[in-house]
């Protein structure tokens, strides 16, 4: 309960504005387009009336319980209060109650705009057959590991990054993590995790593997593999299922055994699989440098004990020639 308690007054320390029966929370803001589904509901593009500020509305309709607004949707909101002081989180700008005409709860959340996603951003260039900047990956790169190591030093895991949810500002090249919905406080020691969440070409081994207790080395993995599709604007392990995944990972960097990763055949979903011997990393990323290759290997460990954190990463000199007061 310690988490959650600190997460509610996270969230009572910022202001919350809820609109009652008179004023329609849909007043306060003309929907100018859906923009996608998220996790708990439909996300708009939408404009303030009052300002003119152009922002995301993320709607989600509350499975009613007896208190009201379900602890699920509590968390995430007191979660991204929390988070949201960081540049590198999409802020979390407002936070509007009202009901339908079903008389149902409707929670929308108010969130910054950004004009478009690392995904977007990864196939513009593979369409147009170039590879981004090494300088740019560099720059979103180093703002991805700060983000992520601001989540992870206030307990937050986020378990399902990848470049869709990783928001960007074309302009200034600001990278920012989104979709914290999913992501749970990992403060409570040893808590148990459903593995079905997690998006399959960025999970890591261990979660294909089965383990339930798992931490921040989950994200990581995730960060290496988007690393790697940025240098060459291709999906590192593009498995279609979890099997599938684990093989494109053995293929590349071996088949692990107890040496290179302890413990790893008492996981739940461990078999015998084919043996396969490491390839170069470089083989499959051309183009990154020899401190980018040192940096990506340490993200893709396959202990996780051994996996270098966010803080680490953020230290490498991969991104020595980056201005990092600017970002």
């Amino acid at each position: 309960m310690a988490a959650l308690q600190h997460q509610h007054q996270a969230a009572a320390a910022a202001p919350t504005t809820t609109t009652g029966g008179g004023l329609r929370a849909m007043d306060l803001y003309e929907k100018l387009e859906k923009v996608g589904e998220g996790t708990y509901g439909k996300v708009y593009k939408a404009r303030e009336k009052a300002t003119g500020r152009i922002v995301a509305l993320k709607k989600t309709r509350l499975p009613e319980d007896d208190e009201g607004v379900p602890p699920t949707a509590l968390r995430e909101v007191s979660l991204l209060r929390m988070l949201s002081q960081d540049p590198h989180v999409v802020r979390l700008l407002d936070l509007k109650q009202g009901q339908n005409k079903e008389g149902q709860t409707i929670l929308y959340l108010v969130f910054e705009y950004m004009d478009t996603d690392l995904k977007k951003f990864i196939r513009g260039h593979r369409q147009n057959h170039e590879k981004i900047p090494a300088h740019t990956v560099k720059i979103l790169m180093y703002q991805l590991c700060k983000g992520v190591a601001f989540c992870h030093g206030r307990g937050v895991l986020h378990r399902d990054l990848k470049p869709h949810n990783l928001l960007m500002d074309r302009k200034t090249m600001a990278l920012k993590i989104a979709d914290l919905g999913l992501s749970r406080s990992f403060t409570v020691p040893l808590k148990k995790y459903t593995h079905e969440i997690l998006t399959l070409w960025y999970r890591a081994p261990e979660v294909l593997l089965g383990a339930t207790h798992y931490s921040t080395p989950v994200d990581m993995w995730s960060v290496g593999c988007i690393f790697a599709e940025l240098v060459t604007t291709q999906a590192l392990f593009p498995g279609d299922s979890e099997v599938q995944q684990l093989l494109h990972i053995f293929k590349l960097l071996g088949t692990p055994n107890e040496d290179v990763w302890p413990g790893v055949g008492k996981l739940p979903n461990w078999h015998e699989y084919p043996q396969w011997n490491p390839s170069k990393l470089s083989s499959v990323v051309p183009g990154l440098d020899a401190d980018g290759l040192d940096l990506l290997e340490k993200m893709l460990r396959y202990e996780p004990a051994k996996r270098i954190s966010a803080k680490k990463a953020m230290e490498h000199r991969y991104f020595n020639g980056v201005d990092k007061e600017q970002y």
